[in-house]
């Protein structure tokens, strides 16, 4: 498992995570997309917007590996922000492909791209 050196672990404050520490035994958690709702509670929301702008920061719009990346955290922007680079996509496999869709984060999170 590749392991993301100077990803933010966490949202400061807060239990959400952004990164495992270790390997899954029994394997990887599987990506899955979740939906977003307009009533997610004000930390959930600053939990993706913070989550996203870290994958920018450390990965622009380059492919990077699944990784050490938290599959729940990623669900949350998968099929949106995130998109799948490998075809066929293996959401349960810590070498997955993954990608920022910069056009789609703007259109989402345009505060993130404010100077």
């Amino acid at each position: 498992m590749v392991k993301h050196r100077g990803f933010p672990g966490r949202l400061p404050g807060s239990d959400h995570q952004f990164v495992v520490r270790r390997a899954n035994p029994k394997g990887p958690s599987p990506i899955v997309a979740r939906d977003r709702y307009a009533d997610r509670r004000p930390i959930d929301r600053a939990a993706d917007r913070a989550f996203l702008a870290a994958l920018i920061e450390h990965f622009g719009e380059e492919p990077f590996v699944r990784g050490n990346l938290d599959a729940g955290r990623i669900g949350w922007l998968f099929g949106r922000e995130v998109v799948a680079v490998d075809d066929p996509f293996d959401p349960k496999s810590y070498d997955a492909l993954l990608r920022v869709d910069l056009a789609k984060a703007r259109a989402s999170f345009p505060e993130l791209f404010e100077e």
